[in-house]
């Protein structure tokens, strides 16, 4: 009977080595093949929200939408609706334009935190897009129409970009959370979160989409914050001219 012969205990070792060095070399790739994907499903979401954006606008004779619309016991923002409770997102106001929540939700952002209102990982350019203003005695929120006509030069300005936080109140240390406002330099509240291997990813007004990284704070500024906590997670400003206090990218001019 012939003797069948088995591997030794050095071709084991020699195997494993083998197989132990193919997974350093590999798994890291595969990480970043994974990464790749998921910052091209977030530039193709973010190109179709802002193509629903453009019609939406349309339909409401070039004004452009309001980042959020009060309405009878419930808020409509333009992934859903909320009434402090339930998220609806057939009620967001660009749902009619797109049919497809999938594309709504950044695949690259996972908000445990504050997921029951849907901050889906994509921030808007309220603060110049749809500004407001509060006058005496009341004080209350008066929406100040914009219409697209005003934008000078639409390629140049900003819509929606990838978009988280740092809360430093809710929690017993500065912590990252969804998001769905996208602030300008001059708040002094980084929100620009550049979450696909160091970039971000900016929709702008005419549609065109681009990937970047963010310009990052040093030391203490806005209520106390710190920028190592921004930087930690990976979070900085959009800005081009290199000055904190200007918005050239996000405002009309």
């Amino acid at each position: 009977m012939k003797k069948t012969q088995g591997f030794t205990l050095i071709e084991l070792l020699v195997v494993v080595a083998i197989i132990a060095l193919l997974s350093a070399v590999l798994f890291p790739v595969m990480a970043s093949a994974r990464e790749s994907a998921k910052k091209t499903a977030s530039i193709s979401n973010l190109r179709q929200i802002s193509v629903a954006w453009q019609m939406y606008n349309g339909d409401y004779d070039d004004t452009i939408m309001r980042v959020r619309i009060p309405g009878d016991g419930k808020d409509y923002y333009w992934w859903g609706s909320w009434d402090g409770v339930r998220l609806d997102e057939r009620e967001g106001l660009l749902f009619p334009y797109m049919n497809n929540k999938g594309v709504q939700a950044d695949p690259s952002f996972d908000d445990t935190l504050r997921e029951a209102i849907g901050f889906t990982g994509y921030g808007y350019n309220y603060a110049y897009l749809s500004p407001s203003r509060y006058e005496p005695p009341t004080w209350e929120e008066i929406p100040v129409r914009v219409i697209l006509s005003q934008i000078r030069d639409v390629s140049q300005t900003i819509a929606f970009a990838t978009c988280a936080r740092i809360n430093n109140w809710a929690y017993s240390r500065p912590t990252l959370e969804g998001n769905a406002y996208l602030e300008p330099p001059s708040s002094n509240y980084p929100t620009f979160h550049a979450r696909a291997n160091g970039v971000g990813v900016i929709v702008w007004c005419d549609s065109h989409v681009t990937v970047t990284r963010p310009a990052y704070r040093n030391g203490s500024f806005g209520y106390g914050f710190e920028a190592e906590d921004f930087l930690r997670e990976h979070l900085g400003d959009i800005d081009e001219d290199g000055s904190f206090s200007t918005d050239e990218l996000f405002d009309l001019n």
